[in-house]
């Protein structure tokens, strides 16, 4: 197939091409310095002359608690014009498959445990990613009304968190597992004795490695008559707590982590319901400690090229 992947320099882009280029198929895309994605008569050009079967919109506007309370109108704005235009483009040049990826945060900040699908729009989101969350969910609709209006044999892909190589280590602006791993390892460089966590460390997160979520994605385009919507975890989860003492370990610094708890724990429980995925044959692969030890590993050669 010709797979166009929009975002396809990013962490979950790249794993993708990576992917999709050892299952045989064609590989498209750009970067943002070559195709501003909010350009909506450039993406339409695009996605036209690209002439491909299928698309995987990978690329979004992505960050932690922090920048989502940070930069809300960012998160909000800037996605809905990047996977809308993304959308509306795929259809008038009439792509066959289009896997849009979403996040756990379109679900309720209270809501049964593992997550199913049919949750979505039942109660309220997390305050801590409402921008976010409620952008994913206008791209999930999004594409259910393609799927109505024009018989598209599109879907959303609802995604756990996510870490592995080319992930944002930016303690600022990073998802948890990359900003814990950041700042753990910077306090073990400045010989530290703790390292704060923002909250309490109760919390519970699911955890996927990119490379597992690469092949997801490739074995939903190759799949007929998708739901519109299917949630795409790990089915294991572990406190924030157990998670920083986890990367401490291997990381081998023996400092101690610290809580404030006047910082936000955003939701409290997070793991989806990926039963349908499964029944495609799909699991994940990469443990969470052997993920953790190839981030890492990545994380040390970039460290090392950019003092060369």
């Amino acid at each position: 197939m010709r797979v166009y992947i929009a975002g396809i320099h990013g962490m979950v882009g790249s794993a993708i091409a990576l992917e999709a280029g050892a299952q045989g198929h064609l590989i498209f895309g750009k970067s943002s310095s070559e195709l501003d994605l909010r350009d909506r008569r450039a993406v339409f050009l695009e996605l036209k002359d690209s002439k491909s079967d299928a698309l995987i919109i990978a690329a979004a506007k992505v960050g932690g608690i922090g920048a989502n309370l940070a930069q809300p109108v960012d998160f909000i704005s800037i996605n809905l014009q990047i996977q809308t235009n993304l959308i509306d483009a795929a259809h008038a040049a009439n792509i066959t498959k289009v896997v849009f990826l979403g996040s756990s945060c379109v679900y309720p900040k209270h809501t049964p445990q593992p997550i199913p699908e049919s949750a979505l729009l039942t109660g309220l989101l997390d305050e801590s990613t409402e921008s976010y969350g409620i952008a994913k969910i206008a791209g999930v609709r999004l594409i259910q009304s393609y799927r109505l209006q024009f018989g598209r044999d599109w879907t959303s892909a609802i995604l756990t968190n996510l870490y592995g190589p080319s992930d944002n280590f930016d303690s600022e602006g990073a998802n948890v597992l990359p900003g814990l791993l950041a700042r753990i390892h910077q306090a073990k460089i400045n010989n530290d004795k703790t390292v704060e966590i923002w909250g309490d460390g109760t919390p519970l997160r699911e955890f996927l490695f990119v490379s597992d979520l690469a092949r997801a994605v490739m074995a939903l385009i190759q799949s007929e008559g998708l739901p519109a919507l299917i949630n795409v975890g790990s089915n294991q989860e572990i406190s924030i707590r157990e998670l920083a003492l986890l990367i401490a370990e291997k990381l081998q610094f023996d400092g101690e982590i610290t809580f404030n708890t006047a910082r936000p724990n955003g939701t409290p429980r997070k793991l989806l319901d990926s039963s349908k995925i499964s029944k495609l044959g799909w699991k994940p692969q990469v443990s969470l400690e052997d993920g953790i030890i190839q981030t890492y590993k990545w994380f040390l050669a970039q460290k090392s090229g950019s003092t060369k």
